[in-house]
C-alpha cells in the first residue's frame, strides 16, 4: 500500500475509532460514576467501598497485557471488540448482583466490567499505527477526545438512568449499568464491522517483512529503553494519582449531603478535563516535546492536589476545580507517555509493549483505588489529596531526569 492509501486508511481508522469510543467511553464512565455509591449500598463497611473499583481497574490492567499480545499476533480489531463485549457482560452481571443484594457478586461483576476499559484505553494505540512520528501525538489525542463525548455524557445520565431502578428491581445506583451494557455492545459492533483493514497489520505490511518479524508467540519481547520506561512511568504515576482521588470524590460529596446529580456533574467535569484537552495536548506533544508535556503533567497534578487539600464536600466549586485539574494532568501524562513509549519500541514489539505498559498503569490505578478508602477513612480527603500532590512532584522529577540524559532530537524518534 502506498502513502496515499495509508493516509486514506488512517482517516477511515480514526472515524471508526471515534464512533466506537463515544459509545465505549459513555458505557464505562456511566457505570464507573455510580459504582462506589452502589458499593456503599451493598456493604456496611466503608473501608470496603473502594474494593469494587479497585477490582475493575485491576481487571482492566490484567486484561491489557493479554489483549496487547493478542493484537501483536492478530491485529487491533479482535482484541478491542472482545474487551468491549466482556465489559458489557460485566455490566449485566452488576445488575444481577444488585438484584441479589450481593457485594461479593458485585465485585466479581466489576472484574468483567473493567475489561471494557482496557479496550477503551488500548484503542488510542490503534490510532498510532499508521501516522509518522511527527503526527503520532495528535492521532492518539483524537481518539481520546472521542472518548470524551461518551465519557462526559455518561455520568450525566446517572440520575435519569437511576430512575429505572424500581422497574429493574435494583437500587437506583445499579440501573445505569443496564445502559452501560447496551453502549458497550454497540461499541464492539462498530469495531468488528468498521475496523477493516486492520491498522496494525496494514502498518506492518507497508513497513516490509522485517516489521512483522518476531510476531509469533513467545517472540519479539520488547526492549525497554530508558525513554520507553519514562513513557510507561508517566502513565503509571498520572493514573495512580487520578484514580485514587477520583474514586473517593463521590463519597466525599455524598458525605456532605450532595445529590446524585451533583456527583454526576462533578465526575463528568473531571472526565472533561481528562479528555477535552486532548487536541491541544497532541499538538504540544508533537511540536514541543514528549518529555516537556510529561513534566507539565506532574506540575498540574501537584496543583490539583493543592486545591483538593482544603476542600470540603460543601465547596462544590473547589472540588470541581481540583477534579478538572486532576483530569488535565492525567491527559498530559497519558498522551505524552503513550507517544514516547510508542516512539521508543520497534513496530514488531510495539503492541505487546503497549499492553504491558497499560498493565502497569492499570495495576497502579487499582492500588490507588484500593488504598484510597483506608487513607480517606483514616485521614480524610485532604490527606488523600496530599499524597496525590507528592506523586505529581515525583513525575516532574522523572521527566527532568530523562530530559537531562536525552538529547532533544532522540525523543521524537
Amino acid at each position: 500500500m502506498d502513502q496515499t492509501g495509508l493516509d486514506r486508511l488512517q482517516h477511515r481508522t480514526i472515524r471508526v475509532l471515534v464512533a466506537a469510543q463515544i459509545f465505549g467511553g459513555g458505557g464505562f464512565f456511566l457505570g464507573f460514576a455510580v459504582s462506589v455509591l452502589l458499593a456503599r449500598e451493598l456493604t456496611d463497611d466503608d473501608s470496603l467501598i473502594g474494593i469494587p473499583v479497585a477490582i475493575a481497574v485491576a481487571a482492566a490492567a490484567l486484561s491489557a497485557g493479554p489483549l496487547g499480545s493478542w493484537m501483536q499476533h492478530s491485529g487491533r480489531r479482535p482484541g478491542l471488540a472482545a474487551g468491549q463485549l466482556c465489559g458489557a457482560t460485566g455490566a449485566v452481571c452488576v445488575v444481577l448482583a444488585a438484584r441479589a443484594d450481593s457485594f461479593p457478586l458485585f465485585c466479581g461483576a466489576m472484574a468483567l466490567f473493567g475489561a471494557g476499559n482496557a479496550s477503551n484505553l488500548l484503542a488510542r494505540y490503534a490510532a498510532s499505527d499508521l501516522p509518522t512520528p511527527d503526527r503520532r501525538g495528535r492521532a492518539i489525542s483524537t481518539v481520546l477526545l472521542a472518548t470524551a463525548g461518551g465519557a462526559i455524557l455518561g455520568p450525566n445520565l446517572a440520575e435519569a438512568a437511576g430512575a429505572l431502578g424500581d422497574a429493574l428491581g435494583v437500587p437506583d445506583e445499579a440501573a445505569p449499568f443496564a445502559f452501560s451494557a447496551v453502549a458497550l455492545v454497540i461499541s464492539a459492533g462498530i469495531v468488528l464491522v468498521g475496523l477493516r483493514p486492520d491498522p496494525l497489520l496494514a502498518a506492518r505490511e507497508a513497513a516490509g517483512p522485517t516489521a512483522g518479524a518476531g510476531t509469533d508467540a513467545g517472540a519479539a519481547e520488547p526492549v525497554w529503553t530508558r525513554l520507553a520506561l519514562t513513557g510507561a512511568a508517566s502513565m503509571v504515576l498520572a493514573n495512580v494519582v487520578m484514580v485514587g482521588i477520583m474514586t473517593m470524590t463521590p463519597i466525599h460529596l455524598d458525605d456532605a449531603g450532595q445529590s446524585l446529580g451533583v456527583v454526576g456533574l462533578v465526575i463528568s467535569l473531571h472526565v472533561a478535563g481528562m479528555f477535552l484537552p486532548s487536541p491541544v495536548t497532541g499538538v504540544l506533544v508533537d511540536r514541543v516535546g514528549r518529555l516537556q508535556v510529561i513534566g507539565a503533567s506532574g506540575v498540574v497534578l501537584v496543583l490539583a492536589g493543592g486545591l483538593a487539600l482544603p476542600s470540603s464536600g460543601h465547596d462544590t466549586g473547589l472540588v470541581i476545580a481540583a477534579l478538572v485539574l486532576l483530569g488535565i494532568g492525567w491527559n498530559l501524562g497519558l498522551i505524552g507517555g503513550s507517544t514516547l513509549l510508542t516512539d521508543s519500541i520497534p513496530l514488531a514489539q510495539r503492541a505487546r509493549a503497549q499492553g504491558r505498559a497499560d498493565l502497569a498503569m492499570g495495576l497502579a490505578g487499582a492500588l490507588g483505588s484500593l488504598a484510597s478508602g483506608p487513607v480517606m477513612h483514616g485521614g480524610g480527603f485532604g490527606v488523600l489529596a496530599l499524597v496525590g500532590g507528592f506523586m505529581g512532584a515525583a513525575l516532574v522529577v522523572v521527566a527532568l531526569r530523562a530530559a537531562s540524559l536525552t538529547p532533544r532530537p532522540a525523543e521524537a524518534g
